[in-house]
């Protein structure tokens, strides 16, 4: 027997201590060896604190078996002492079909947790899933929020497998009986993430050396902490600012990484869609503060309009 069983069960105790007995979590598995793992550890685990634990797979439809898979997955649990719901979402394919789909995953998961009143969400990441979310943000020239990855703990989502490797969850499930499924869209050479997985890290193991992985994940930990406390420090500015009135000289005189966290803030204050904020944007938004030649009133995303007036960053909302 390796060590994979006492690793994932201890990783999923640690976060179940946080909670109450008689709290209900719920946890999304696909049916893959990492979400399969997860779900059995808690089901064995969750019972010493008297939490329910509620599994969630959600069809995507968009594999011709997607609907067998998905009832597969309710046997599986059932098994194992746990109800399953099934949640079936359609696809708007408007940011690629990865994206989209994951959208549509985390509205299903958030209904259903709502309905359910689940404390939280208990999700599979692992720590290879945080080694390609660096690597890709790196490829996408991305800044400190975005390479610090998946967090532990975030709103209601508890990843507590981050520290446990796809092949210890692999493992887990072969020393415990579980028939994982290797899902074919992993293997799907057309998504980046897919690419980065099969291809870039085993070459980035091969040149480089082994342990890419693990320093990726550990480079993330550190970012986050340093993206975390970035994020205090213009909060705390934040709190003495009229984020739709602000005197560029003051704004000057702060860190640029703080200057662009309070445009960000600023521009969503304002109205700007959530996510529709890029580095573009907050850059144009920086000039009328640091490069002012006397620039006209931006456009941005919303209809928010930015302009510089008198010294002051004057941000006014979409009005129909």
């Amino acid at each position: 027997m390796t060590t994979a069983v006492p690793a994932v069960r201890n990783a999923v105790r640690t976060w179940l201590e946080k909670f109450e007995a008689g709290d209900t979590v719920l946890v999304a598995v696909s049916g893959g060896a990492d979400s399969l793992a997860l779900a059995y550890a808690l089901s064995v685990e969750a019972q010493e604190f008297a939490i329910t634990v509620i599994g969630l797979t959600v069809d995507h439809q968009l594999q011709a078996a997607s609907s067998a898979q998905a009832e597969k997955v309710v046997q599986q649990l059932l098994k194992f002492g746990l109800k399953c719901e099934v949640k079936k979402v359609t696809v708007d394919i408007k940011e690629g079909l990865e994206a989209s789909a994951r959208k549509a995953r985390y509205e299903a998961i958030g209904e259903v947790a709502e309905q359910i009143n689940a404390v939280a969400v208990f999700l599979g990441h692992t720590k290879d899933d945080q080694a390609e979310t660096v690597l890709l943000g790196l490829a996408r020239g991305s800044g400190t929020r975005s390479l610090s990855g998946m967090a532990h703990h975030s709103g209601i989502y508890v990843r507590p497998l981050l520290e446990i490797t796809r092949i210890q969850n692999e493992a887990f499930c072969k020393e415990t009986g579980l028939d994982y499924w290797n899902d074919p869209h992993n293997q799907d050479s057309q998504f980046a993430r897919v690419r980065v997985r099969t291809e870039a890290l085993p070459i980035l193991e091969k040149t480089i050396g082994p342990g890419i992985s693990d320093a990726l994940a550990r480079s993330a930990h550190l970012l986050r902490d340093d993206a975390d406390a970035l994020d205090h420090w213009a909060q705390r500015e934040e709190i003495h600012l009229d984020l739709l009135d602000m005197d560029c000289t003051h704004l000057e005189t702060l860190p640029r990484a703080i200057r662009t966290r309070i445009i960000r803030t600023a521009l969503y204050a304002a109205g700007a869609p959530s996510g529709s904020v890029s580095a573009d944007h907050v850059s144009a938004v920086e000039a009328l503060i640091c490069a002012w030649k006397g620039q006209g009133a931006l456009n941005l995303p919303g209809g928010v309009k930015v302009e510089r007036i008198s010294g002051r960053l004057s941000l006014s909302p979409h009005r129909p």
